[in-house]
């Protein structure tokens, strides 16, 4: 058997905690038009509802899930990765080996491919990209931590690319398939980051940005002459639609009344409490849990604060985890790990997330912090509070803000625009960091966690990060699930993150839309989505 069989062997092994939990299907309720053997119409405009502007549209850079979700239809990837088996497929790479313990990738490109002003697609261009985002640095947050260790990219030929790291890369041919290290053209490459941000974006894709305008649209055409889908698409040539409009409504009433009256095909900012009402409306509910990292708090350990052991383990202990249950998605889990449930090597840790706010106000008490009149906890005059900043829908902060005042912490919530929140988190002034991250590998903690890397919680290097490396070059299962496993036991006993709740992308679509897919990380593709006529 060849190597490459050998290693997409071992990549769907990791993927088999994901495929057990029977979260990996998307879960579709309503009449599931999107199953159906009607033939598929060209044309027509899909008109999509989002909740936040996209803020930057380069998938290379950091990202909302909004943005990634349009920039994914721009640009295509080396591989891809069947969400149902989480087996990597073909795409711009038709063929692949590994070689020298997983230092080494060697891709053979297909031939034909083009960027959306005519030049070519080839061994250059994806070792220019790959440049270019080491050279992007921190703005590339996720797909810099994937070319980590980096030696060099050789192109023997036009359609041969070797790239090759310093040391076992396990994690790189997943990160092949995610849009991060998709591919744009030479005049993208040498723009600058804002630029691509507002999107200066020559891709590969089955679309092209036609208009962006902040805080309103972003509209994209059909990309005359596309040729080559991921083997996982359901048909060849150019996609069916002829247009996609993103309208940005923050108003979850509005985007619910649109849809409704059919001024809108598609809303993606699904809240739970329209869940009931959009089903006795006929309307198709499409879910997938996003694989990765669940929403958590991320202390930032740089404020003294939050230096403290026990005051980051009390917040653990002070939240009861099932109790977020009635504000959720039906959709939606309380956090069981660092991890949600569809990611690879994912395991039930909620042992070490357990309610316990007895021990958490003990923890506080033996500290030093004694309640005051208003029933908070206070320190040599200083007060035990704490503020995130947040621009995500997610109304569970507001329990978890009532919970923490139980024991004495008061949690302040200021949701703002995301750019503002952006700015924040990128200055490192943040108390607590608010987010999740989707990847569908376990290779995000160490995105988000790696001492040398982003480093959210702003600390120094501990045994924890010597995990996450060794979990990144090994395509040992078993040594790879019990590196994982340490990890994110570490990562909550020391208080490094605070898991909440896995986050589920719900889509509300009428009946006329049809062929609408999830990939593997829960983003949607459009390439095979098409629109009925309107009864």
């Amino acid at each position: 058997m060849s190597q490459e069989k050998n290693v997409r062997r071992t990549l769907l092994a990791f993927m088999l905690a994901a495929i057990v939990t029977g979260c990996d299907q998307p879960a579709t309720r309503g009449t599931p038009s999107t199953q159906t053997k009607a033939t598929p119409q060209q044309g027509g405009n899909l008109l999509i509802a989002i909740d936040t502007d996209p803020n930057c549209l380069d998938p290379q850079q950091a990202g909302n899930n909004n943005s990634l979700n349009i920039g994914r239809q721009m640009t295509d990837s080396l591989t891809d990765q069947d969400p149902k088996t989480g087996e990597i497929v073909p795409w711009l790479a038709s063929k692949w080996q590994v070689s020298d313990g997983n230092r080494r990738f060697s891709f053979t490109l297909r031939d034909g491919v083009s960027f959306s002003d005519g030049t070519p697609f080839n061994a250059q261009a994806v070792k220019d990209n790959f440049a270019a985002i080491v050279q992007l640095g921190a703005r590339a947050s996720l797909a810099s931590t994937y070319l980590k260790g980096l030696r060099q990219i050789d192109t023997p030929d036009e359609h041969t690319v070797v790239v090759s790291f310093s040391q076992p890369n396990a994690q790189f041919l997943q990160a092949t398939s995610t849009m991060s290290l998709g591919f744009f053209a030479a005049k993208t490459v040498n723009a600058s980051a804002e630029a691509r941000c507002q999107g200066q974006l020559i891709g590969t894709g089955p679309f092209v940005l036609k208009t962006f305008v902040h805080n309103q649209k972003v509209e994209l055409v059909r990309r005359h002459g596309y040729q080559w889908p991921s083997s996982l698409a359901a048909h060849q040539g150019e996609s069916y639609l002829q247009s996609v409009e993103y309208r940005v409504i923050p108003e979850s009433g509005v985007r619910f009344g649109s849809l409704i009256s059919g001024q809108l095909d598609v809303n993606v900012g699904v809240t739970p409490q329209d869940e009931s009402l959009l089903l006795a409306k006929n309307l198709q509910l499409i879910a997938r849990t996003n694989p990765g990292l669940v929403y958590s708090l991320f202390p930032n350990q740089s404020v003294p604060l939050l230096a403290s052991l026990p005051v980051r383990q009390a917040l653990n202990l002070a939240i009861d985890r099932p109790a977020l249950k009635p504000v959720l998605s039906r959709y939606q889990s309380p956090a069981t790990s660092v991890l949600a449930t569809t990611t690879p090597l994912w395991q039930d840790r909620s042992s070490e997330l357990k309610y316990d706010p007895q021990a958490a106000e003990k923890l506080l008490e033996d500290n030093g912090w004694h309640k005051g009149a208003d029933g908070i906890r206070s320190k040599q005059g200083q007060r035990l509070s704490l503020q995130i900043s947040y621009w995500q829908s997610a109304p569970f902060i507001e329990v978890v803000q009532q919970q923490l005042k139980k024991v004495g912490i008061d949690l302040q919530l200021e949701k703002a625009p995301i750019s503002q929140v952006a700015a924040r988190q990128a200055s490192g002034s943040l108390q607590l960091e608010f987010y999740n991250l989707t990847r569908s590998d376990p290779d995000v903690l160490r995105t988000v966690f790696d001492a040398s890397g982003r480093n959210v919680n702003h600390r120094q290097p501990e045994e924890v990060d010597r995990l996450l490396l060794q979990s990144s070059e090994t395509l040992n299962s078993g040594e790879r699930q019990q590196y994982i496993n340490q990890a994110a036991d570490l990562l909550i006993s020391r208080g490094h993150a605070i898991p909440l709740v896995e986050l589920a992308t719900v889509i509300a679509a009428g009946q006329q839309v049809h062929g609408f897919r999830f990939d593997a990380s829960s983003r949607f593709q459009l390439y095979d989505t098409w629109l009925a006529a309107k009864e």
